[in-house]
């Protein structure tokens, strides 16, 4: 008789639940929402850390984190660090890291509810007369002959953040009719009020050159100007539109029904549809006014999240929101490095990455349109 390997039982368990765990179930756990959207958290701080690091002076990491946490906590880590790398890392890297964070994730936030909104996967946040009102006011601003401050806030980005607004509501009044707004109305409305605001932009930049390079910069984008005054401005924004528009998920994914049948399950549709529009419209704006324009955000992030973790707004909002994160901090460090000690404006970088995969969107559009 021939001889047979015996194994233990409790050995045999061990291997089987090392075969389950190998398998299926691992692979489960691995694509669960709780897992991804704490892997995303983990890799955010991760990339905030390496942003910080690098630059002109290199600083470790167990100094930043132990700068950041005593300015913030008093906490002691017994870490040493000179007073030229606690300078660097609390008044320059960090405000600049924080902004871009904030702005992308508030730019990925808005892209979410326009696309939801408007049930078109290409919607972005300055679809709706966002980018053409802010830099409109914004220019308008440069103008200005005098200083003008609001609460230490300067007078540019109080600008931008208002003009957005009033934009999105102009755009939202001229496409209503009677009790309703139709969702190609309000897209032709968007895109007749831009072209009108970039055009009167435009023949304000012709009659003064001498703010012609600032209105540039500023409409290319950049968090190179973020301090904490700005930041505590513009973070309680987008948090308050976070909220409302995790608050409003669940209608997110009744319009992508079509809004009769969103009506039919109980969504009072044209109450709902402005109070989305409101939010993307405010946390747009918010993120203007700390950056200026910088595009594709929130058309690419959203999608990238999607691929994730699904259509369902209570998961793709939050994954949005971290991945936006995520692409403007990278997108940053690429712009103030890649050809140092000159910087790349932020929406370039923006655009380089974003062009090409609205592209590859138009192409696939086109294909499933075919026929």
């Amino acid at each position: 008789m021939a001889s047979q390997d015996v194994i233990p039982k409790p050995a045999a368990e061990i291997i089987r639940a090392a075969r389950v765990i190998s398998g299926v179930n691992l692979r489960a756990w691995v694509r669960h929402p709780a897992f991804v959207l704490s892997a995303l958290g983990l890799f955010l701080l991760a990339t905030c850390i390496l942003a910080m690091r690098l630059g002109t002076v290199s600083i470790e990491p167990a100094q930043i984190i132990a700068i950041t946490l005593k300015r913030t906590f008093g906490f002691d880590l017994g870490v040493v660090w000179s007073a030229a790398d606690e300078s660097i890392i609390w008044q320059i890297r960090l405000p600049r890291v924080l902004g871009a964070a904030i702005v992308g994730a508030g730019l990925a936030g808005a892209g979410v509810v326009f696309q939801g909104l408007l049930r078109n996967s290409m919607a972005d946040p300055y679809l709706l007369g966002t980018s053409g009102g802010a830099a409109l006011a914004a220019t308008i601003a440069f103008f200005i002959p005098f200083s003008i401050g609001v609460a230490t806030y300067g007078f540019v980005p109080i600008a931008a953040f208002f003009g957005a607004l009033l934009a999105v509501l102009l755009v939202y009044r001229i496409a209503r009719v009677g009790m309703h707004t139709p969702i190609t109305t309000l897209l032709l409305a968007g895109f007749a009020v831009s072209s009108m605001l970039s055009a009167v932009m435009s023949a304000l930049m012709l009659l003064s050159r001498g703010t012609l390079e600032r209105v540039v910069l500023w409409t290319l984008g950049g968090v190179s100007a973020s301090g904490w005054n700005m930041l505590f401005a513009v973070t309680p924004l987008i948090a308050l539109g976070s909220v409302l528009a995790f608050w409003l998920s669940h209608d997110l994914n009744a319009f992508l029904l079509g809004e009769e049948q969103a009506a039919a399950l109980g969504v009072n549709v044209e109450r709902k549809k402005f109070l989305l529009l409101a939010v993307g419209a405010l946390m747009t704006g918010a993120a203007v006014a700390l950056s200026g324009l910088v595009g594709f955000v929130g058309l690419i992030v959203p999608h990238i999240a999607r691929i994730v973790l699904g259509p369902d707004h209570r998961l793709l909002l939050p994954a949005s929101l971290l991945c936006g994160a995520i692409f403007l901090v990278i997108a940053d460090l690429i712009a103030r490095t890649v050809i140092a000690p000159q910087e790349i404006p932020l929406g370039v970088v923006t655009a380089l990455v974003g062009a090409p995969f609205f592209i590859v969107l138009l192409r696939r559009a086109k294909k499933a349109y075919a026929f």
